[in-house]
């Protein structure tokens, strides 16, 4: 792949758009979050450029705004779901259940019953006892297992949180086949406001060589979930989503 680097603002020329100035104008009293979603549809198109073999997932704990949601809906996005309340908005908003991935790693065993139920088929998971949970109320569904990154760089690392590391994500993913469940590939997410375009290529790597390992034992892996953590402007330039993408695709 080879990416078309965009001219990303610095802090200085970042300006905000003609509707937020005109809301702010309006001197709002309370505390309040001001998105513009025309912003929203240009950064969604802008991944879907750079990602043009990708299938782009939003985290709708980000911004759960039914207007966001919504929006991103009508542009063919899909959607990363953390709880039951995300999921029955998504689907009240019109999402297909086909398109949701329940991302969350740990998750109550109502909740995977309940999104089983109404048509979600893709989970993630990090520990047996979650993989054991999902055999029993997910039965067949497709499941990622999460793999532990150091989160290097990044201005909110989520090392210690989530994730597993690669031998253990072997024997659960051979453990999920032995479960009837249909082993997909891994996920990972090398922190949040990542701005080191070369943070991917070491999980990326051994993601490769897992996939190798387990097609060994009978076992076909062929998705990677890449997390997100791409950075966006504060109050300091950050690379522009070209150079990550470049990264990635090498």
């Amino acid at each position: 792949m080879k990416a078309v680097l965009a001219e990303q603002p610095t802090y200085e020329e970042a300006r905000l758009t003609e509707k937020l100035e005109r809301f702010l104008l309006t001197r709002p009293e309370t505390p309040f979050l001001a998105v513009d979603l025309d912003v929203i549809k240009l950064k969604y198109r802008e991944l879907r450029h750079y990602f043009p073999t990708a299938s782009i997932y939003y985290a709708v704990k980000a911004n759960p705004a039914p207007a966001v949601v919504t929006l991103l809906e009508t542009l063919g996005a899909s959607f990363d779901v953390a709880s039951r309340p995300e999921l029955e908005m998504c689907l009240a908003l019109g999402a297909d259940p086909g398109r949701l991935s329940y991302g969350n790693t740990i998750k109550k065993a109502g909740d995977i019953a309940y999104a089983f139920g109404r048509g979600v088929r893709r989970f993630a998971f990090d520990s047996e006892a979650e993989l054991r949970k999902l055999a029993l109320h997910a039965p067949s569904s497709e499941v990622m297992c999460r793999l532990q990154t150091t989160g290097e760089n990044a201005g909110w690392p989520l090392s210690r949180k989530f994730g597993c590391d690669l031998e253990m994500a072997a024997e659960l993913l051979l453990m999920a086949r032995d479960f009837g469940l249909s082993t997909i590939g891994v996920s990972f997410h090398v922190g949040s406001q990542q701005t080191d375009p070369m943070q991917w290529r070491k999980p990326l790597h051994e993601a490769a060589g897992l996939f190798r390992r387990l097609s060994r034992e009978g076992v076909t892996l062929d998705t990677v979930n890449i997390g997100g953590g791409f950075p966006v402007l504060y109050d300091q330039s950050v690379p522009p989503v070209g150079l990550f993408a470049e990264a990635i695709g090498r």
